[in-house]
């Protein structure tokens, strides 16, 4: 076998190892920061397996309680994904995510059907470092932000609704309905969603999905049907930036579902560095099971 389980003594390495691939391991990192090793009831703890080479660790693949796969291991070939897939086995599996050839190495081993997945894509991969956000970019400077709370569960189940089903992650108006509800009550708990605020009322929404070591992710950024084409996208996310640097943020990754968003992105200063995969079953499934 060329992989073995991650021990909590590993942490340190792995951290070092990621962190000089840090724009396409941000869920990793952000997961190990939080909940370390061994970590087995949040949805995002995560086993970690380990690829060692001549000088370290060569490459690491997670696999979260919530069932999400996560890849870093550019070297890796293919037995080493034959491995990894092994390893899986009986592993709950709810989609996949990292840079784009791995990715593509990863759902060869597991050998999926393509029509298994509601979404399965790269996307732009973007960069920005949150000091250009001064200068004559004045996107977001005087925004007024909020977070969210138990009372916009409504307003942000219906704009999660709609997110999930514009940007494939699910075609059942149903499912999405259940998933956005859930993460609507979750954003009014954790305060982490921010909410930008237009005449004291709520136009458009930004949060980040992962943040260690000063970087940030952005994900989630949606304007309302009603409220597009005034620029509040590049807006809200320009001013979730503002926040996180004023927090000690240095820099700031995204992948972009859209030519828009790319379009908003750019605008703000956000410069492409490559692609990213995501790749989300229709319905969860347990690595190994008949599809």
């Amino acid at each position: 076998m060329t992989l073995r389980m991650a021990a909590p003594e590993d942490a340190g390495a792995i951290e070092a190892f990621l962190a000089g691939h840090a724009e396409t391991s941000m869920f990793l990192r952000s997961n190990l920061a939080a909940h370390g090793i061994g970590e087995r009831t949040h949805p995002h703890g995560t086993t970690f397996w380990l690829q060692d080479g001549a000088a370290g660790i060569a490459g690491v693949f997670g696999a979260s309680n919530g069932g999400y796969l996560m890849v870093q291991a550019p070297d890796a070939d293919a037995q080493v994904w034959q491995d990894w897939v092994r390893l899986l086995q009986g592993r709950l599996m709810r989609g996949i995510t990292g840079d784009d050839v791995q990715v593509r190495k990863a759902l060869a081993a597991l050998g999926l059907r393509i029509d298994l997945f509601s979404v399965n894509q790269a996307e732009p991969l973007y960069r920005m470092e949150l000091a250009r956000l001064d200068g004559a970019r004045l996107d977001g400077a005087g925004a007024e932000m909020r977070p969210a709370t138990a009372e916009d569960r409504e307003i942000l189940t219906e704009w999660f609704t709609t997110y999930l089903m514009e940007t494939g992650l699910t075609d059942d108006v149903a499912q999405a309905r259940e998933e956005a509800g859930a993460r609507a009550l979750a954003a009014g708990r954790s305060g982490a969603e921010r909410l930008l605020i237009e005449d004291g009322r709520p136009v458009a929404t930004a949060s980040l999905n992962a943040q260690v070591d000063g970087i940030v992710q952005v994900g989630g950024v949606f304007v309302p049907v009603a409220e597009r084409n005034r620029g509040l996208g590049r807006t809200v996310t320009a001013a979730r930036l503002r926040e996180a640097r004023r927090d000690g943020a240095r820099m700031a990754i995204l992948f972009s579902n859209n030519d828009a968003a790319s379009r908003a992105y750019e605008a703000i200063g956000f410069e492409r560095i490559g692609a990213y995969r995501l790749a989300v079953l229709k319905a969860p499934m347990f690595v190994g099971e008949p599809a």
